[in-house]
């Protein structure tokens, strides 16, 4: 595992932001939001490729921002790193750029007007990538694969748990599942991307801001942008012994609530991935308790998000079990008003839940 230290002046600020998935725009407004400056230290925690409609752009902008400061430093995560397969001879890297069109291997090919029907054979295909993008490649694969600091260590998954975690293994520090629900061995914190924080929200309000455990010393930082339909970019920032967050999504449905409305239900939860199977205990008009049968947890699930699948009650996708109160005149952007008697929404302190559709309509 390939550990860059860095020496943080202990008046300047610390931005954190990871898997921005070929964002560039709302890495951008991001930076905008936080007021970023080249006199801060800015850290990208891997994964600036895949998902969204700029991969190529983003690796490039953080390459110019890498040139313009020396105060910006960035680890690889497993998205930066595909050209790996079509180096290696892996053919299962042909049904991925066919099928992920959005994609940095795609990206490259349409610079100059490519395809996969223009190359017979996987040697042939690298020979065009090293050719044309030698510099970009050669710039992801030298990136670290962590950063370590006096205070904290960023890397794009995790490390393992034993005395001498600088000999993670690769794949475990790019590809760990759920870390923040592990265990470390480092003495200080330890950052993370990669798995997005809503997953870890089974039992708690649903929404995509970063998770803190200070006795672990775990933080969690994946917004779910490019993976989730209500993700956000999330930025982490620390200065000194204080950690804030900032964040932008792309959400422009906004509307203003028309009437108080105080929640006394008290339910909260996330149906999370890839807990979907349940068992239902009640149905009422526009919910249904069910027994989450992986979690081993009771959750209140819209009705429309319940379907039968081979004699299975299956919830058709990760969403919010969690009721918001609202109050009027608050701002608030719809995720799905599609439903009946309740509507999905997503507050400005990034709560996402359910509110009566009097609230709004």
């Amino acid at each position: 595992m390939k550990i860059e230290k860095i020496h943080i002046e202990k008046e300047k600020r610390v931005i954190i932001i990871s898997d921005i998935h070929a964002s560039l725009d709302l890495f951008k407004r991001l930076l905008n939001k936080v007021n970023y400056t080249p006199n801060d230290y800015l850290i990208i925690n891997g994964d600036m490729c895949e998902k969204g409609e700029d991969s190529l752009e983003v690796v490039e902008y953080v390459r110019t921002l890498c040139n313009y400061s020396t105060n910006v430093h960035v680890t690889k995560g497993n998205c930066d790193v595909l050209f790996r397969y079509v180096e290696n001879g892996d053919q299962s890297i042909l049904p991925y750029i066919e099928k992920r069109k959005k994609s940095i291997l795609n990206d490259m090919l349409a610079v100059h007007h490519k395809s996969l029907n223009d190359f017979g054979n996987l040697e042939l295909l690298a020979q065009y990538y090293r050719q044309h993008f030698k510099e970009t490649l050669t710039w992801l694969e030298q990136l670290p694969h962590a950063i370590e600091t006096d205070q904290f260590i960023v890397v794009h998954a995790g490390i393992e748990n034993k005395e001498d975690w600088q000999q993670t293994d690769e794949t475990f520090a790019l590809q760990a599942k759920a870390f923040f629900e592990k265990n470390h061995q480092a003495d200080k914190m330890v950052i993370v991307g990669h798995w997005p924080v809503v997953n870890y929200k089974a039992k708690q309000r649903t929404s995509h801001l970063p998770l803190f455990d200070w006795d672990k010393k775990i933080t969690a930082i994946d917004g779910g942008n490019r993976i989730k339909e209500d993700g956000q970019l999330n930025a982490l920032i620390i200065q000194g012994n204080t950690y804030t967050s900032y964040y932008v999504d792309d959400l422009t449905d906004e509307v203003i609530i028309r009437k108080d409305h105080f929640d006394t239900t008290g339910r909260v939860g996330t149906v999370t991935y890839p807990y979907y199977e349940m068992e239902t205990i009640q149905q009422e008009q526009y919910f249904t308790l069910c027994d989450n049968i992986n979690l081993q947890q009771q959750q209140w699930i819209k009705n429309e998000y319940l379907q039968n699948v081979d004699g299975k009650s299956i919830c058709i996708h990760g969403i919010s079990t969690t009721f918001l109160s609202v109050q009027k005149s608050e701002k608030v952007w719809l995720l799905d008003h599609s439903t009946d008697g309740y509507i999905l929404i997503k507050n400005s302190i990034g709560e996402i839940g359910w509110i009566p559709r009097d609230c709004v309509f």
